[in-house]
């Protein structure tokens, strides 16, 4: 049976097929104790006497035993939103998030004034601090008003660097990815800035031709690599397609840059692959062009992800959801996604993308992205014991974060 939620401290055996790191291994058992994992493999090649005394979870049959699940954009949950900077709600989410299966999630703001951005990242920084998130994405306000999407115009910037200072040292080191148009005045300025302070520039809301977004992602790539900081490896595209010129055969924008970049390895993609913000079929391209080590599965959710249709609020900005799409009441644009993690991957699978490959970009790819990757990411002995377990539709069952059972079917 299931257990109830329990203290980190208990030592469990799980038998299923284990997918990480892009690879199915059948018939293992994940054995986990003191909050780490003790062991994957064959129950054969497991040290009975070291896990004399240990808990075996009795899982449906055919478990699949995935990594905890890492969101790199991710606005809210559960009626919470965490660029309004109340702290209450945004514990709320986070709590919400990881029994949903996403154990490790930036929180990401919005654009939005100077004095509201400070005051989230106030919110925010504590949550940090006690490692309930690993940090905060800023979505601006260093982006393009004509491909802003729900970005609040009014609070638009060109870059700015100090105003950068002020939000990096609010956040004190817990800034960990940004949102930026390369085509602004001054965007080569912030992308340096970024990357001395370790963090990840992440290229999006962006209008630029093919050859300003490919320079800016080189030079990003160049100086990740060259700062010599730890955390930081690469830097990444926010939600490509969405926020940003389609392509077309005579003027490809920034998706052929991204998309060529992507399968060198210079940069990685997010996608939201809900069914909402991406054709099934896009997705599936995404995939097969660059290799599910280049992309990185996201939600960009908000403050309806996990409650009904209804009127909800994204920043400053009013949104309504209905039949489960999230739009601007203003103008109609869409404003997030309402899916959790779990539900994307199931979606990825879905539109035709192996499921190894899928739990790959929501698990290894964005903890390496964040300099985890030897903490979180995948199931190996002595990393953190966050475990998702699902049946085989992808359906949750029981989700572990440091060895604790935070929720079960």
């Amino acid at each position: 049976m299931i257990p109830t939620p329990n203290d980190a401290g208990a030592g469990y055996l799980l038998s299923g097929t284990v997918l990480t790191d892009g690879m199915a291994l059948d018939n293992a058992v994940v054995a986990v104790a003191e909050g780490r994992i003790a062991y994957v493999g064959p129950r054969a090649g497991m040290d009975a006497s070291s896990t004399r005394g240990f808990e075996e979870l009795e899982l449906p049959p055919a478990s699949l035993i995935l990594p905890g699940l890492v969101d790199l954009h991710c606005h809210g949950a559960a009626g919470g939103d965490f660029p309004t900077g109340n702290a209450g709600s945004a514990r709320t989410t986070v709590d919400f998030l990881h029994r949903s299966g996403t154990t490790t999630l930036l929180a990401s703001l919005v654009t939005a004034s100077r004095e509201d951005l400070l005051r989230a990242i106030g919110a925010l920084t504590p949550l940090a601090d006690e490692g309930l998130i690993a940090g905060i994405h800023s979505e601006g306000p260093f982006l393009s008003h004509a491909r802003c999407g729900a970005q609040d115009p009014r609070f638009l910037l060109n870059p700015d660097v100090f105003l950068l200072g002020e939000l990096i040292e609010a956040a004190g080191g817990h800034l960990r990815t940004m949102t930026y148009a390369p085509e602004l005045p001054g965007a080569a300025a912030l992308v340096k800035v970024l990357a001395e302070h370790g963090v990840t520039p992440s290229l999006g809301h962006t209008n630029a031709d093919t050859r300003t977004t490919a320079d800016s992602l080189t030079e990003a790539a160049r100086l990740l690599a060259a700062s010599g900081r730890p955390g930081v490896s690469r830097p990444t595209v926010t939600h490509l397609f969405n926020g940003m010129p389609p392509l077309h055969h005579r003027a490809p924008g920034p998706v052929a840059a991204c998309l060529r970049l992507a399968r060198a390895g210079t940069a990685a993609v997010e996608l939201i692959a809900d069914g909402v913000h991406l054709d099934p079929e896009t997705v599936r391209m995404v995939f097969e062009l660059v290799g599910a080590g280049n992309v990185i599965l996201v939600t960009d959710s908000m403050a309806a992800t996990g409650l009904p249709d209804g009127d909800y609020e994204l920043g400053p900005s009013a949104v309504t959801v209905s039949g489960g799409e999230a739009r601007l009441r203003s103008n109609g644009s869409l404003a997030g996604g309402t899916a959790t993690l779990l539900d994307v991957v199931r979606r990825t699978i879905g539109a035709g993308v192996e499921p190894a490959a899928a739990v790959q970009s929501a698990t290894a790819v964005p903890a390496r992205i964040l300099g985890l990757h030897n903490e979180l990411g995948s199931l190996r002995a002595g990393l953190r014991a966050d475990v998702v377990v699902v049946d085989g539709n992808f359906e949750r069952t029981l989700v572990m974060r440091e060895g604790q059972v935070l929720a079960g079917q």
